[in-house]
């Protein structure tokens, strides 16, 4: 069988956050893959659940975009890299088009631009009708290097609504390729964190649903026309491991937020084993040990309980061993995790308690200075850890050079904040490494 010569790639946006991207990436997914095209995802910014998703839908890792965490030729050689692999490549856009960390800086626009791809925009209808025709003038024209491949339509109550909308997508000089029907069976369940983790819903249910009405009412030939790329992007060929470092992941329902780039940096650095906090009760074979976010505190009674593995953990570092925790390795190791007045005891590495009781919404990008030495990451949690911000190491700054307070702390060769670090380029996660050995 000849493998399907079509390749294309686009960029889901909207106006506003909550217009429905989400949603709409994975059927579009689902849809195309149903046509027998294979997806690549991506995600535009530092979130790490709508990747788990994509991954759910496609089969594959979907890697994170952002212009801010990271150079702007990182992020072309992994858009491309991975780009490769696929028919098409969809890339979901975070908050609103021009929405970055500072300014559009950062934002889908500026991907938009950086990768050479259109934009299709997903605007919700559902109290809308001609007014839709300047909101999509001005997204057309504000920035005349963005290519605005269409419009799809989400809300809308039928097929007499979406002529309105229709008309005001035509007089705007937008395409409209078509609508989605209200539909409440379409939300995925929310959680404290973003939305909740694929297996807790019917995502399936969900999301097949979803590529059915795609197919019924948005014109998907009429799409894969204008996303359609002339070139097929080359796979870039990554060094492989020449020393003998060995690198152990966390990774299960409790430690699961990682990016995958970050992932491929430390494949190239050494050989990767993964193991599971909860279920393990040893390490596997490692120079360096990585504890990434997670939901630490839906597992925290297992995670107390399962004394083995916190003694490894803690023979690991009083043996001078590397270890980097990350939020949710950071709460793990603390002295003790509370969770609706219950305290947990945890690895107690560092002397601070994390807690879920008062719960208290910290986010933002974050640039830590440590030896010198600048990493970029994102910073996203509702738990909070008694700490004074005279025991960090690093000096922390928001995206405007705003002094934040997120201690970073270290004791031996360990490393652990609330900060989920981005070290996609190989030479940055060496260099992070480096400071620890």
């Amino acid at each position: 069988m000849q493998p399907n010569p079509y390749h294309g790639a686009f960029l889901i946006a909207a106006p506003t956050s909550n217009s429905g991207k989400t949603t709409l990436t994975l059927g579009l997914m689902k849809a195309l893959m149903n046509r027998g095209l294979t997806v690549q995802p991506f995600k535009c910014g530092p979130d790490y659940i709508d990747p788990m998703h994509h991954r759910q839908v496609a089969g594959c890792d979907s890697y994170n975009l952002d212009v801010w965490m990271s150079s702007e030729a990182h992020v072309k050689q992994l858009f491309h890299t991975q780009s490769a692999k696929a028919n098409i490549s969809i890339v979901e856009g975070v908050m609103g088009l021009f929405d970055g960390a500072v300014k559009d800086n950062g934002s889908p626009a500026q991907l938009a631009m950086l990768l050479d791809i259109p934009v299709v925009l997903v605007v919700d209808g559902k109290a809308m009708a001609y007014s839709a025709a300047p909101l999509l003038y001005g997204f057309k024209h504000f920035n005349r290097n963005i290519r605005v491949a269409g419009v799809i339509f989400n809300k809308v109550s039928g097929d007499n609504h979406y002529e309105y909308l229709k008309e005001a997508a035509i007089d705007a000089g937008v395409t409209p390729l078509g609508y989605l029907k209200k539909n409440e069976n379409l939300s995925l369940a929310s959680r404290h964190l973003g939305l909740s983790m694929p297996h807790e819903n019917s995502m399936n249910a969900i999301v097949d649903e979803m590529a059915t009405m795609i197919e019924q009412s948005i014109d998907m030939d009429a799409l894969l026309d204008a996303v359609a790329c002339s070139a097929v992007p080359n796979e870039i060929k990554k060094h492989q491991a020449t020393a003998s470092f060995k690198i152990a992941i966390a990774r299960d329902e409790a430690f699961n937020f990682m990016y995958p780039a970050n992932v491929d940096a430390l494949a190239q650095l050494g050989d990767i084993t993964f193991f599971s906090p909860l279920n393990d009760t040893h390490l596997p074979d490692a120079d360096l040990v990585w504890l990434p976010g997670g939901y630490p505190e839906l597992f925290a009674e297992t995670l107390s309980a399962n004394h083995a593995m916190l003694d490894a953990i803690r023979q690991h570092i009083h043996s001078n061993k590397t270890l980097i925790a990350e939020c949710g390795g950071f709460m793990y190791l603390g002295k003790s995790l509370e969770k609706e007045g219950t305290h947990y005891p945890m690895a107690g590495i560092f002397d601070y308690h994390s807690s879920l009781n008062q719960m208290k919404l910290t986010l933002g990008y974050r640039t830590i200075v440590i030896d010198g030495k600048t990493f970029k990451g994102h910073e996203f949690h509702y738990s909070t850890a008694n700490i004074s911000e005279t025991q960090s190491i690093a000096q922390t700054t928001t995206a405007k050079g705003q002094a934040v307070d997120m201690p970073v702390l270290r004791t031996q060769n360990c490393l652990a904040s609330y900060m989920h670090f981005y070290c996609g380029e190989v030479e940055k996660m060496q260099s992070l490494i480096n400071l620890l050995r």
